[in-house]
């Protein structure tokens, strides 16, 4: 059986290769578009946060539940920086 951070490491090398429409294109083949849209809110709603926006109008705008958006909170706090990292790379 092959070791799960083998997995991960390649996933992550082979994403860091990609052009955004290559990832466009996996994201597609990867994940249902449930998926996808529920990335793109939570990161959407993230950006929203690090602008300073309220809760209630984070909710308001991407629909997002208050239980999604804590958590979301919570990591742009607290977590690893990668909400950060990713809204800020130019």
């Amino acid at each position: 059986m092959i070791d799960k951070s083998i997995m991960y490491d390649y996933l992550l090398e082979r994403l860091t290769k990609l052009s955004p429409e290559d990832v466009g294109a996996f994201l597609q083949d990867l994940c249902t578009y449930a998926e996808i849209d529920n990335m793109a809110q939570r990161l959407y709603s993230a950006k929203m946060l690090l602008e300073g926006k309220t809760y209630n109008q984070i909710m308001e705008e991407t629909q997002i539940s208050t239980v999604t958006l804590s958590r979301i909170s919570t990591c742009v706090k607290h977590g690893s920086g990668g909400y950060k990292t990713i809204i800020e790379k130019k």
